[in-house]
């Protein structure tokens, strides 16, 4: 029987992803927030549109309150999760993303899921709306993680430059 060393071995370690820093992640989030903003617009006008549909343009003008206001709420923060999930799930990258060389991926290195992306559009502005404390906690996390990416088992990294 012939001993295999460790040098015989080809070496299959793959260099690992750097992670993204908070400033970078936030640049990206300002990038993403003209985008928000648009997509936000959309939205009112499709809901006000549908309100002055159904119910006339004067009962459109008033307010909503009580349960409607909380489907208003839930749809608007369900059609900016979309926006995320839909980026995260086709190439890992939003705009800003893209901009900034960030990538989203599963711990493996592939394409998160979407329940990886649904429950990360969930928990990320939580750990914003917490004073920041979730993305401060990517300088006392060793991996350099935020609580989103803990919780999702996600990770956000920098890729390289390309050359040209």
């Amino acid at each position: 029987m012939q001993e295999t060393t460790s040098s015989d071995k080809a070496d299959t370690s793959a260099p690992q992803p750097r992670i993204a820093g908070v400033v970078r992640r936030l640049m990206a989030l300002m990038y993403d927030s003209l985008l928000l903003f648009a997509i936000s617009l959309a939205y009112a006008a499709l809901v006000l549109g549908a309100r002055v549909l159904f119910t006339g343009a004067e009962s459109a003008q008033m307010p909503l309150t009580g349960v409607g206001r909380y489907l208003l709420l839930s749809g608007w923060w369900g059609s900016l999760a979309l926006f995320y999930s839909w980026c995260w799930r086709r190439s890992g990258q939003t705009l800003g993303m893209k901009t900034w060389r960030l990538q989203l991926q599963n711990r493996a290195g592939g394409t998160p899921s979407w329940k990886q992306c649904w429950w990360r559009a969930a928990l990320a502005p939580l750990a914003f709306a917490a004073f920041g404390a979730g993305y401060l906690w990517c300088f006392v996390n060793p991996r350099g993680d935020a609580w989103h990416d803990q919780l999702t088992q996600t990770q956000v990294v920098l890729l390289p430059k390309e050359n040209k």
